[in-house]
């Protein structure tokens, strides 16, 4: 199984909620920058937060990479959430390429959590960061890290 994270784009820091921050457009192409990463992978399915900027995200890289499948909106991938409930709703999924669109502390702690086995692990993950992690199944400490890239890497 791979499980590919995906941070949200730069977003706007004013909006009347959190949850309504749309991206900017330094974002959305940070995104398209980083949808390039996942041309060529057949995805089974990509799944977002419920915020405007990970939808916007998830969007963006669907247009992208000509995704016929919807983007699947989950209220389980908030910044907030509990990564181990993330893990949970993995462990019900048939899907053996997955995307996760979400925000942070959330993606940094998931990485952690899937790795190491732990939420304590420190993987920076800036706007627009995207993480590949493959495993057998998803369960706490038994993936292995296959990428972890952001726009900078691609830019510079």
């Amino acid at each position: 199984m791979k499980i590919w994270i995906l941070r949200h784009g730069q977003a706007q820091g004013l909006a009347p909620s959190d949850e309504l921050r749309a991206l900017t457009d330094e974002g959305r192409e940070e995104v398209q920058v980083m949808a390039a990463q996942l041309a060529g992978q057949s995805l089974d399915a990509v799944l977002a937060s419920p915020y405007l900027r990970a939808q916007q995200t998830a969007q963006i890289v669907q247009q992208q990479i000509q995704l016929r499948r919807g983007v699947a909106t989950v209220a389980w991938l908030t910044p907030d959430d509990d990564p181990r409930r993330v893990l949970d709703f993995l462990a019900e999924r048939a899907e053996q390429n997955l995307l996760l669109v979400s925000h942070q502390p959330l993606v940094s702690q998931l990485i952690s959590l899937l790795v190491e086995g732990h939420r304590a692990g420190h993987y920076p993950m800036p706007t627009a960061g995207l993480a590949c992690i493959e495993l057998d199944f998803p369960a706490a400490g038994l993936g292995q890290l296959r990428l972890l890239s952001s726009p900078a890497d691609l830019l510079n």
